[in-house]
């Protein structure tokens, strides 16, 4: 993924910041001006992750502490920067997009906290170019099972032709991103990655559950497919979490996952140290995109 001119330092320095003194989570202390300034250290890595996608935010207006909305859509909304799309469906707001440092401070400013994105580019929103798999956790799942759960998913990914990449979520679990040809439509590709939960289900009950409820997945690792609907979305790279000790979701070489103590690993106390590593382990990332209906002939799947 290569990576924008650096314009965040600009970015920051032009930003009028309102209410920097709140505190955004009381466990770091971070305040808004702190979240701010993090988003503009990170804007460099972050930006190839949003850019060219619609972008939903999750806002936090008082704080972690209060109430957190969910915003896929423009509305009345007009920030510096932000790109307006147009909308996924007829009688829809415009969708959100963030092409450079300066949308990505001031949706900041607007109190975002974490940043979402569709599977799928702006230009082509029923032709998703990825599919994303949520490896959630239930109750009693300790982390080494997690990290072993990916490791599995890895290995069918593999076996069916496709290329896995692993970031931490910044939450409880690991998020694994495949990269596609952009060809079938979002429900042929959300079918399939169903297909791919319900074989590892079927082969590994004691380890997945193909059922999101958290009552099925007690001591069981749902693998969110859903991910890949139309419109759905995930937390992007780089991303806080609104969460507590304000996790961050962060790309990972494979060979690195057993180093890990949990899918909140960074946090926005200890990222700096990662900033130098930055996307590079997911530099053969463009490179692995590859067509799904070969993996689906090998699965046996036909949609």
């Amino acid at each position: 993924m290569t990576a924008p001119p650096d314009d965040s330092a600009a970015a920051l320095a032009s930003l009028r910041i309102t209410h920097g003194e709140r505190v955004v989570d009381a466990r770091s202390g971070t305040t808004k001006a702190q979240l701010i300034a993090h988003y503009a250290s990170v804007a460099p890595l972050m930006l190839p992750h949003l850019k060219g996608r619609p972008v939903a935010l999750l806002r936090a207006p008082q704080g972690l502490a209060g109430a957190l909305f969910f915003q896929k859509h423009a509305q009345s909304l007009r920030l510096p920067g932000v790109k307006l799309l147009t909308p996924g469906a007829p009688g829809q707001a415009p969708l959100l997009e963030i092409p450079s440092a300066r949308a990505l401070l001031s949706a900041v400013q607007f109190n975002a906290v974490e940043f979402h994105t569709w599977n799928a580019a702006s230009g082509s929103l029923h032709k998703p170019d990825r599919m994303t798999f949520d490896l959630d956790p239930g109750e009693g799942v300790e982390w080494p099972a997690v990290q072993q759960g990916a490791r599995q998913v890895r290995t069918l990914l593999e076996t069916l032709g496709l290329a896995g990449f692993l970031k931490t979520s910044g939450g409880k679990g690991l998020h694994v991103v495949v990269p596609l040809r952009r060809g079938p439509d979002t429900q042929a590709v959300k079918d399939f990655s169903r297909a791919i939960v319900d074989h590892l289900a079927s082969a590994l009950p004691e380890c997945f559950v193909r059922q999101s409820g958290a009552e099925h997945r007690v001591g069981r690792i749902f693998i969110d497919y859903l991910r890949n609907g139309f419109g759905a979305t995930t937390v992007a790279a780089w991303s806080v979490r609104a969460r507590p000790g304000l996790g961050v979701s962060v790309p990972l070489a494979w060979d690195e996952l057993g180093r890990l103590d949990s899918g909140a690993h960074w946090t926005i106390s200890n990222l700096a140290g990662r900033l130098p590593t930055g996307n590079q382990p997911w530099a053969d990332y463009e490179s692995a995109r590859k067509g799904i209906a070969p993996a689906m002939k090998k699965l046996g799947f036909a949609p």
